[in-house]
């Protein structure tokens, strides 16, 4: 094999040519060295994208104990709006390190962060900021949500096939404990102040990974988007300044100016936004000033209309997006959505909802008004605290990924997903029975030991389905496909962090949560049938992938 020389472009040095990781003297002499490099600021970027993304499922929670004036309803809307848009995000992030580089990407989506965590940080100083502020802060968060795509992509290209795995899985797999990193540090920064900050007294107790906090506590809850600058603005100095763009016919041959790429980026993530910001007031209630339609019929039209008005881009993104726009014409790409919404949907979802959702059905206490309807206004004395446990659940979940993926490689991954499947249908139901006992007790808190162990099992089995339906895609297509396919199917999966937040949220206003984990077991249980039709029954076409 002939060596090429890794060079950079005399306009910028950040920019490599020549660049291939196959070639060993090259990969030895300097590409470990570079590859490397850009994965260990990739990391840190994406563990903060999933972290701003995800963390209004905490922030809700301490919103509620300090008595911030929304309903709960309206506090299971923001996780909502916010995994919509970061779903939404993913479908134009897939294609922006071929039109910008990899460099200029995590530089500005990177970037984009701060709006959000500093305007939460900002918004959250006033217990009386309007909930459309709120809507839209959790809006841009969505940015990190959208980051995912990019960010794997990226890294794909840096290093040789032999390390994809490696490489790969630490990307994801790091970036998404950002989830648990999140859960566990912003409870803490609420603890503690800056110089001249004002706190606000905690109505309800609260609580940290060390243990619950009293009511009557000092708090202060704009940390929760604070944080997050501190560690973004230097992560942002450090892509600018020791990150690359690979200009080679194969990755990005063609990005122009930093400033233009950079221009291009804004553009397509626009679009995104665009669409997310009509999916929301096609689906709030009209008394919200909404159109009230059912997110079944949006969610369809939102994604629709996305990749419609990207293909209405200028320029040479037209014919990129044509030839990856192949895979739609693949029975198995929709099977395989399907199944890994199933699992990344659920690990997701749940991690957005399962803070809130303690606090909700443990927090109170449930008992018959005088009318003879149920209420859960009083609070409970004897409350687990929500912020003490809720980060264990996306803890096992990304810890267990790797896992799911090294046991696919040995025993096949449709087997693992079939697993991982049944016992997802199981803890749904399990789950489903002890939250109808716990949202009709005035002493919930007896429930909550099984429904936090049925709810810890949903994590475990939906991250090991995470690894195992990887390494499915990867066995089904070829590899012109099975990029695209993971861009798609890993976008179509985010929305499970607005589906399942949404459909909690409203059964809990009807008084009957159990039904949302009744329609996800159902799902479940199609996946199963799916999983098991395509990739298991004898004569299957690709069996046991």
């Amino acid at each position: 094999m002939q060596t090429r020389t890794v060079s950079a472009s005399p306009e910028q040095t950040s920019d490599l040519t020549g660049w291939n990781p196959e070639d060993e003297q090259q990969w030895e002499s300097i590409g470990k060295k570079i590859a490397f490099k850009n994965l260990a600021i990739s990391i840190p970027c994406l563990l903060c994208g999933f972290a701003v993304w995800m963390y209004w499922g905490v922030i809700t929670v301490q919103m509620l104990n300090l008595g911030f004036p929304y309903s709960k309803e309206q506090l299971f809307t923001l996780m909502s709006i916010a995994g919509l848009s970061g779903a939404t995000l993913r479908i134009p992030s897939t294609f922006l390190i071929r039109m910008a580089g990899g460099r200029n990407t995590i530089f500005f989506t990177t970037m984009l962060l701060i709006l959000p965590a500093l305007g939460t940080g900002i918004a959250l100083s006033d217990i009386h900021t309007p909930m459309w502020v709120f809507q839209l802060l959790a809006l841009l968060s969505g940015f990190g949500g959208g980051n995912f795509a990019s960010s794997m992509s990226n890294i794909s290209f840096f290093f040789p096939k032999r390390m994809q795995g490696l490489s790969l899985g630490l990307n994801a797999g790091v970036g998404n404990f950002g989830v648990t990193v999140m859960q566990i540090l912003v409870p803490l920064a609420m603890t503690f102040g800056f110089a001249g900050q004002k706190s606000m007294i905690l109505s309800s107790a609260s609580g940290t990974l060390i243990g619950k906090i009293p009511a009557g506590t000092a708090t202060y809850i704009q940390n929760a988007g604070y944080v997050w600058v501190l560690v973004l603005v230097p992560l942002v100095a450090l892509s600018w300044f020791l990150m690359n763009n690979i200009r080679d016919e194969h990755v990005s041959p063609d990005i122009g100016s930093s400033a233009g790429a950079i221009a291009k980026v804004g553009g397509m993530l626009s679009i995104g936004v665009l669409t997310s910001v009509l999916g929301c007031y096609a689906m709030f209630p009209t008394k919200a000033g909404g159109l009230g339609l059912n997110q079944w019929l949006v969610l369809p039209m939102v994604i629709a209309a996305t990749v419609f008005l990207l293909k209405l881009l200028p320029g040479k993104i037209k014919p990129i997006l044509e030839r990856q726009y192949k895979i739609f014409g693949n029975k198995h790409t929709w099977i395989m959505t399907i199944i890994y919404t199933m699992t990344f949907g659920s690990f997701i979802g749940y991690a957005a909802a399962f803070p809130l959702a303690i606090q909700v059905i443990f927090g109170f206490s449930h008992v018959p008004g005088a009318d003879g309807v149920m209420t859960h206004t009083i609070a409970n004395p004897n409350a687990p605290s929500a912020l003490t446990y809720a980060w264990m659940g996306a803890f096992i979940g990304a810890f267990i990924r790797p896992i799911g993926g090294w046991l696919s490689d040995r025993v096949g991954g449709a087997l693992v997903t079939q697993i991982s499947s049944l016992l997802m249908v199981v803890a749904a139901v399990a789950a489903s029975y002890y939250l109808k006992l716990a949202y009709s007790s005035a002493s919930p808190e007896q429930y909550f030991v099984p429904f936090f162990l049925t709810f810890l099992l949903l994590f475990l089995a939906s991250g090991t389905g995470n690894g195992s339906t990887f390494r499915s895609i990867a066995a089904i297509f070829s590899k012109e496909q099975a990029g695209p396919v993971l861009g798609w199917t890993s976008a179509i999966a985010a929305y499970g962090a607005f589906i399942i937040p949404k459909v909690l949220g409203e059964q809990i206003e009807h008084g009957t949560p159990e039904y949302a984990l009744y329609g996800f077991a159902a799902f479940y249980m199609l996946c199963v049938a799916l999983n098991w039709w395509f990739y298991l029954r004898p004569g299957a076409e690709f069996k046991n992938p």
